[in-house]
């Protein structure tokens, strides 16, 4: 029986339907590193692939240890289902995929991730999938970009690298309005931002990152709010309520309705998991239900540590400009304060006055701060956008999405805050030592 609770502190340690190893009685969840089940007879075998019961068939589609990892994260999110995948592009191109074909389009922020960027703006007009992007900064846009075709907008709640928090409920209810779900990667901002309370219709992770906390595996995954009635918007989502041919005309809205409002998950695990295979790994699975059971308290230090190190950065002479929500004044303080609970986040951006030179100065100075590509470990981080993470986009799009040339993103860890500053510092110093020497 699943744990009677909100705080999130107790679902991350006992969330889900899994108390014990029914076998064994194992209070950790196994790792159970098997490809295929054993069918009880061939009737019980058949109404698993009719989907008329729910189980174990291949682990190209589920897993124990992945349906653990899975059920936790939903419980922790306040969501119905989750779909755990191979990695965070995964999570993002199938939670566009499960409701959008060639001809559609997407309304999406120009905040984003490079990596989604470069997704969204070549890889899926492959695909025939026109992504519009617009400034969030007036979430009228959202109305503007869309038309028929419209099937999601799409957003980050804490944009890296540019760090202005995203107006989901201005958003979400704008969407709703016109029958488009809003999808929300919650990457940078776990636990701290609770989209599903704000409108939001499905979230999505790379959980590689803080969820994850210790660099050791990639993945993703996909929750599903249970909130949008897509019924109510048949004629934009035709993939969820018209016939589907690969399972013998179900309609997913209808198939899905005697165990809940699962119909969007459903059909991403069933039909894009299956048909795609990015499916997570079973050892990944457990290492990110090791890493959910110590996220809050991670979390708390992680947002303790960045508070203290952008207040050392904006006071420091070497330094033009310092990015990160708890400094940030007018609109982008407001949404900080409204979507941000406990925190501001863990990611820190600044602006060197040395420019590039100087931000590699700086890079290649730290002792403590790891230099790779990536956030939220328990370690610290840093790197430079620009050649890097943003490397693929043009000038115009760099900037649009808050990379300039001598922009550098910290991702700071839970070390004692003493040790990370005295990193900062002495990097900082041959960086302006540097400067001052060319000048």
């Amino acid at each position: 029986m699943p744990i009677e609770t909100k705080n999130v502190e107790t679902l991350a340690l006992h969330g889900g339907s899994y108390r014990s190893d029914p076998a064994t009685g194992a209070v950790a969840v196994p790792i159970y590193q098997t490809t295929s089940y054993q069918f009880e007879n061939t009737d019980h075998a058949s109404r698993l692939f009719a989907l008329e019961a729910i189980g174990q068939i291949y682990t190209r589609i589920k897993n124990p240890t992945q349906d653990a990892f899975e059920e936790r994260l939903a419980a922790i999110e306040g969501g119905v289902g989750a779909l755990a995948v191979a990695s965070g592009q995964t999570a993002s191109a199938f939670a566009i995929f499960n409701i959008a074909q060639a001809g559609d389009n997407v309304v999406s922020s120009t905040d984003l991730y490079g990596g989604t960027w470069t997704l969204f703006s070549q890889t899926l007009k492959q695909f025939g999938v026109e992504v519009r992007f617009v400034d969030p900064a007036d979430p009228e846009n959202f109305r503007r970009a869309t038309d028929a075709k419209t099937r999601a907008y799409y957003a980050e709640t804490l944009p890296n690298p540019k760090l202005n928090v995203f107006p989901i409920r201005e958003v979400a209810d704008i969407g709703r309005s016109l029958g488009v779900p809003l999808i929300l990667d919650n990457t940078a901002a776990p636990v701290i931002a609770r989209p599903f309370e704000h409108g939001a219709a499905i979230v999505v992770y790379s959980t590689t990152k803080y969820i994850g906390g210790h660099g050791t595996s990639i993945g993703g995954a996909i929750i599903d709010g249970g909130n949008f009635d897509w019924e109510a918007h048949a004629s934009r989502f035709p993939l969820l309520t018209q016939p589907d041919e690969a399972y013998h005309g179900a309609v997913w809205t209808e198939a899905a309705k005697p165990l809940g409002p699962i119909a969007y998950i459903l059909r991403a695990r069933v039909k894009l998991l299956r048909d795609l295979g990015a499916a997570i790994a079973p050892q990944n699975a457990f290492q990110f239900i090791q890493g959910l059971e110590t996220l809050p308290l991670r979390l708390r230090q992680h947002n303790e540590n960045a508070i203290k190190v952008a207040n050392f950065l904006v006071k420091h002479p070497a330094i033009s400009h310092v990015i990160f929500p708890g400094l940030q004044s007018g609109a982008n303080r407001r949404r900080a304060d409204i979507y941000l609970k406990g925190g501001y986040g863990a990611l820190v951006g600044f602006e060197l006055k040395g420019g590039v030179d100087a931000g590699r100065r700086f890079i290649d100075a730290l002792r403590l701060f790891y230099h790779v590509a990536n956030i939220g470990d328990a370690r610290s981080l840093a790197i430079h956008p620009a050649s890097t993470t943003h490397q693929q986009l043009s000038a115009e799009e760099q900037l649009a999405a808050g990379v300039t040339p001598g922009y550098v993103r910290l991702s700071v860890g839970i070390e004692h805050p003493d040790d990370i500053l005295a990193d900062l510092n002495q990097a900082l110093a041959h960086a302006d030592a540097g400067a001052r020497k060319a000048a």
